[in-house]
């Protein structure tokens, strides 16, 4: 199916030549990260992609796919230009489809972060993460796609393999969702526990509230920072201009631009950035696979300390 919807995509990108020469896109394809339904993230995402299209001149098609990897895949083979991300998945698509990070989300109170939890049912017996833990051979899981930050990467690192636990195997049954679908399973008691985010939760008060205050936060993560926008690093220059100057503008605007961003996450805008706002994410997988390797009784001592050493250098490095 994916590749079908790559095909269809290639087919229609137009490229123009400019007068001197240089190819400019007429059209690109705008990439969406599955953290809900599409059909919630088409009505949030496009009144901003419609505004991108008057200011640029340029014609954007929204790209939806069934999951992070389906976006990562698009940008890596030339169907998706320009993605929003989390920071996890923007980490991949700098790594393996020749993305760079330019731009991140500012909340509307000028903040940029955000949080990952995991939340049970109100009258669920589950008070604390510790609570969990301690039962999890009778519970249910609701687990994030393994390319999302707040749905993965962070409770990977600070739920489970900071306390030398396997999310795969800890857990009577294990289901993989989008962060819209964990929280509703964990409010009509689908799973015991599942893991989800601040900015999912926000949006749910506000179009399900009944559903919203049938759950629990049970535990939090330290400040994960807002996501980027990620654009590929071979497209035309006058193409990455015009997109850069869209984004940091918006929300400066007209009355309506601030209602777009209120509605897509409680949004004041749009900053520069780089790369360099995955540091700390990396610095997380690589924590991460260090406890893993930590924990490890079936490898010998020497490979074990080779593996050490090598990411103790990979993190060395990441904090210069």
């Amino acid at each position: 199916m994916l590749k079908k919807l790559l095909a269809s995509l290639a087919a229609t990108a137009l490229v123009a030549l400019t007068p001197a020469g240089a190819q400019e896109l007429k059209e690109i394809n705008f990439g969406i990260i599955s953290t809900e339904a599409s059909q919630n993230l088409k009505a949030d995402w496009q009144p901003i992609l419609d505004d991108m299209a008057k200011k640029t001149g340029l014609k954007v098609n929204a790209f939806f796919a069934s999951d992070y990897a389906g976006i990562i895949e698009g940008m890596r083979f030339n169907k998706v230009h320009v993605a929003w991300y989390g920071n996890k998945s923007a980490m991949e698509a700098v790594d393996r489809a020749n993305g760079e990070v330019f731009a991140q989300m500012v909340n509307a109170d000028g903040t940029l972060g955000y949080y990952s939890h995991l939340v049970v049912n109100k009258d669920s017996p589950l008070k604390s993460l510790d609570d969990v833990l301690k039962n999890s051979k009778s519970l249910s899981f609701g687990n994030g796609d393994p390319n999302s930050t707040s749905g993965f990467l962070v409770p990977g690192y600070y739920v489970f393999a900071k306390n030398k636990v396997d999310a795969k195997t800890a857990f009577k049954v294990v289901r993989g969702a989008n962060h819209e679908t964990n929280a509703l399973a964990a409010a009509n008691k689908l799973v015991d526990v599942a893991v989800t985010n601040s900015e999912t939760l926000d949006r749910l008060k506000d179009r399900l509230p009944e559903k919203f205050s049938d759950i629990r936060i049970i535990w939090t993560s330290p400040l994960i920072p807002l996501d980027p926008l990620v654009m590929r690093k071979d497209l035309p220059e006058a193409t990455k201009k015009s997109i850069r100057e869209f984004f940091f503008a918006y929300g400066t605007g007209s009355p309506q631009e601030k209602e777009h961003l209120m509605k897509l996450s409680k949004l004041s805008g749009f900053k520069p950035s780089t790369n360099a706002q995955l540091v700390p994410i990396r610095q997380l997988e690589l924590f991460k696979e260090k406890s893993r390797f930590e924990a490890d009784a079936a490898m010998s001592p020497t490979d074990k300390q080779v593996k050490l050493a090598e990411l103790d250098k990979k993190l060395a490095e990441l904090s210069k």
